[in-house]
């Protein structure tokens, strides 16, 4: 079994920035992409932002130029930083990744518990 533990979220003011953290541990023979999503009070949870195990990062178009997605493959740590935060990036923060166990024969799929960050004055 794999298991993600998030760390980093809180309470910031509009236009501050946060750093999210997430490290995967377990029985763990490979990750492939690892990534971010967020659920917003009243809304469905979207991808926020995803990275290859080669370093490629896709990101919603509302947190280009805004947060930036990267990975410590030796750690199996993948990192959010978020910078020029508004009320509406408010949510509940996941990361997630795709993992091969040893043994296993596809990889799958693994999620954080969550993590609240809050964009308020």
């Amino acid at each position: 079994q794999v298991q993600l533990v998030e760390s980093g979220g809180g309470l910031v003011q509009p236009g501050g920035s946060l750093r999210l953290s997430c490290a995967a541990s377990g029985s763990i023979r490979r990750i492939a992409d690892m990534g971010w999503y967020r659920q917003g009070p009243g809304k469905q949870r979207e991808l926020v932002a995803v990275i290859t195990s080669g370093e490629i990062a896709k990101y919603t178009d509302s947190v280009k130029g805004r947060f930036t997605v990267s990975r410590d493959n030796a750690k199996n740590t993948v990192y959010l930083q978020m910078n020029s935060l508004t009320p509406e990036d408010t949510a509940v923060y996941y990361c997630y990744a795709q993992a091969l166990s040893p043994g296993a024969p596809y990889y799958g799929s693994f999620w954080g518990q969550g993590t609240q960050v809050t964009v308020s004055s």
